[in-house]
């Protein structure tokens, strides 16, 4: 079944350390970005949802949703709501803006992701992002994101009886096609292309352990960077546009791996993809393509046995067998994904959506998958804590 809700326009920025960008320039572009590309007027919105994840830590800016009105006076007196989970936040405000149409109140909305985080240090930087921890007992204790996803690596490990030699092994090869498929999209913050054996063989000097078994090259980006979408009631008749077909956010245990939820399967994630598909009334075999989370190389490695693409344990069969290459079934992250794209928390989630929706237009801004008529968003927050997923078709 159609939600009876279509994407019909979008906008991305370029993402990386923006420096002559801020904060609210950032919005702005966003904004006015997505409303040109859909040829929607402004006072044609009902409602704008900003996905945000802390513009309070990195910028000293919370209550960041009403800066529309700013950005664009004639948005003034229109509902402004901002949404947060962590690197979902962008996602969230799209099922957020969702539900808005679908429940008859709005025909239409904008959506804008957005995050500024390289104005602070990579120490404020990690005290920021340790705020998406269980506080009193994670972030208060020296606890962050690469901890929480060391944890589920080597929970993997452990689980299936594998060395840190293979692991390293397979978790090059998908740092490899991130770089990749990031150096064919203008908008990717890294632009250089690398093989898993450049990546091996990188000096460990180079390449530091930054929370066993990762690396750095095993770790997303810190970004600045905005996305948007216009979407509106499917009854408005718009011909050119893309259709949600369901989405589905499960809540987990706000603590880390290997407490109250598995330390080496995604279950959370699992769980929205099967309701997503469920949904939708299709089967993974029936997506074209797919922007899925890569925080770190195992979070996309571990995804693939949560999206059903490989058995648990067997993760490593997909980037081997070159299923979810560039050309093979289902193309995971033509756009370079966080690991190599960049990860602006905030925008993060509407990027991934913006990303799918112009390759089921046949625009896309990097590698583009020929005659791609159905995608998935998989999009993790926290430690796996917020988990949303979108099916999306081209109509």
């Amino acid at each position: 079944m159609d939600l009876g809700v279509n994407i019909i326009g979008a906008y991305h920025s370029a993402f990386g350390k923006l420096e002559q960008e801020t904060l609210y320039s950032l919005y702005e572009q966003a904004a006015k970005g997505a409303l040109e590309d859909a040829q929607t007027e402004a006072g044609a919105i009902d409602g704008i949802f900003v996905g945000n994840y802390s513009g309070g830590a990195f910028n000293n800016q919370e209550n960041i949703a009403s800066y529309g009105v700013n950005a664009i006076p004639e948005l003034r007196h229109k509902p402004m709501y901002r949404t947060e989970t962590a690197c979902s936040s962008g996602s969230s405000a799209i099922h957020m803006a969702i539900m808005a149409i679908k429940s008859g109140m709005m025909k239409r909305a904008l959506v804008v992701g957005v995050e500024k985080m390289t104005a602070l240090d990579i120490k404020g930087v990690t005290e920021a992002l340790a705020m998406a921890t269980y506080w009193p007992e994670e972030g208060n204790k020296a606890v962050n994101a690469p901890c929480m996803f060391a944890d589920l690596a080597k929970g993997w490990m452990r689980q299936y009886n594998f060395t840190e030699e293979q692991l390293r092994s397979w978790l090059a090869q998908i740092s490899a096609k991130a770089y990749s498929n990031a150096a064919e999209n203008p908008l990717a913050q890294l632009q250089k292309p690398r093989t898993a054996e450049e990546i091996l063989s990188i000096p460990d000097e180079k390449n530091p352990m930054i929370n066993f078994p990762l690396r750095l090259h095993d770790c997303s980006l810190v970004s600045d960077g905005a996305a948007a979408l216009v979407l509106e009631a499917a009854d408005l008749q718009n011909d050119e546009a893309v259709t949600f077909k369901s989405f589905y956010s499960a809540a987990d245990y706000l603590d880390s791996f290997g407490k109250n939820k598995s330390d080496h399967f995604l279950e959370g994630a699992s769980y929205a993809v099967k309701q997503c598909l469920q949904d939708a009334g299709m089967k993974i075999d029936h997506m074209d393509v797919a922007e899925i989370h890569d925080c770190f190389t195992i979070t996309e490695m571990v995804l693939y046995s949560a999206m059903g693409l490989t058995p648990a344990g067997r993760e490593f069969e997909a980037i081997e067998s070159g299923m979810v290459g560039p050309k093979g079934k289902l193309p995971v992250n033509l756009s370079g994904g966080l690991k190599a794209k960049g990860h602006p928390i905030g925008a993060t989630g509407v990027a991934m959506h913006a990303a799918i929706y112009k390759q089921l237009m046949g625009q896309a801004w990097g590698i583009q998958k020929e005659n791609a008529q159905r995608g998935m968003v998989v999009n993790i927050g926290g430690s796996g804590t917020s988990n949303a997923v979108s099916i999306l078709e081209r109509k």
